[in-house]
């Protein structure tokens, strides 16, 4: 007897679309093409150890961090996987200093793809899960040229209109959303599909655990060293101490977070005076995990308010980012000096 498959990412999205009639299909198109990177990435990432791909190139990207080649690859990966489709007008990466451009050679579309090609790439040589960031949002203007198209892209978080990531782990997971619930999908490498494995994901009101570069702690101001201390001391009432658990990529930390509850934090520091805000990426980075965390019922905040209502001012700006179950991240504002009660 044939072995049920099971819902392909591609079928959950056009079910999805089937129930909005305004649907063009463009989703469809943009996260079908996303999928195949991510497969080629992780083919790439589970035989990194067999393969002239890990290290630095020697090279600095335009955040000051040594690229690593498997950033170089995973960024021409997706660039040459999504440059062709007709949906998109331009893309941003964070390996790249400027908006990247659709060839002539193909058509332009009104979406706009900024993306963290491989966050906690530095991680794989000790085989820590790393992975892939993006958001995407629609054109707001006529604009065609690159050189007038920064103010579609500098978008507020809210105004995504889908955001998602891939885990390469000990399997390879993709989770999204579109604004109708967060769901989550995995690799299949015997039949290369990604098949709905976690539905609906929603993730508990409060947790039990933080996850925190703690050797930064000195670096902190008072309010953010006493969250810290918080979330440390004991007490019954409150259910603390918090349990520590801090894998050191984004990407992994949150996953973990989002299934099972609890608080990530990257907060402003002052150990480089380049960096005052901390080093996510609030384009690429904060802005994609904001939409996921929302829709699957938590808040994310740079610790005076919403992530979301954030306008950008440059394509690599820079944010403090609290992110997790809704109580955790309500509780980080009350400590850090948010207006939100």
């Amino acid at each position: 007897m044939a072995e049920k498959v099971g819902t392909t990412i591609i079928q959950h999205l056009l079910s999805q679309q089937r129930e909005k009639p305004e649907a063009t299909g463009a989703f469809t198109q943009i996260i079908n093409e996303l999928t195949i990177a991510a497969k080629v990435i992780s083919r790439e990432v589970n035989q990194a150890g067999l393969v002239d791909v890990l290290g630095a190139t020697g090279d600095v990207n335009v955040q000051g961090e040594q690229v690593q080649k498997l950033d170089v690859f995973s960024n021409q990966v997706v660039i040459d996987r999504m440059q062709h489709i007709g949906q998109l007008c331009c893309m941003g990466s964070e390996e790249v200093a400027d908006l990247i451009d659709i060839p002539d050679k193909y058509p332009k579309g009104n979406y706009i793809l900024v993306f963290d090609p491989l966050d906690g790439s530095s991680n794989i040589d000790v085989n820590v899960s790393i992975g892939t960031i993006f958001g995407i949002y629609k054109k707001v203007s006529n604009e065609t040229d690159i050189n007038f198209l920064l103010s579609d892209v500098l978008q507020p978080g809210i105004k995504q209109v889908a955001a998602g990531y891939i885990v390469y782990g000990s399997s390879t997971i993709m989770v999204y959303t579109t604004g109708n619930g967060v769901h989550g999908f995995t690799l299949i490498p015997s039949i290369g599909e990604f098949l709905l494995s976690h539905e609906n994901i929603r993730i508990p009101e409060k947790g039990k655990t933080y996850s925190v570069n703690e050797s930064n702690y000195a670096y902190w101001d008072e309010k953010t060293r006493a969250l810290i201390d918080y979330f440390k001391t004991k007490d019954r009432d409150t259910k603390r101490p918090y349990t520590s658990r801090y894998v050191g990529s984004l990407v992994a930390d949150f996953h973990r977070n989002l299934l099972k509850g609890g608080i990530f934090m990257y907060p402003a520091d002052l150990k480089d005076p380049k960096k005052p805000n901390g080093k996510l990426r609030l384009m690429v980075e904060a802005n994609p995990l904001a939409m996921i965390v929302k829709h699957a019922g938590g808040y994310a905040s740079n610790g005076y308010g919403p992530i979301l209502e954030i306008k950008p001012d440059e394509l690599h700006q820079r944010v403090p980012l609290y992110i997790g179950s809704k109580q955790d991240v309500l509780l980080a504002e009350k400590f850090i000096g948010g207006k939100r009660t």
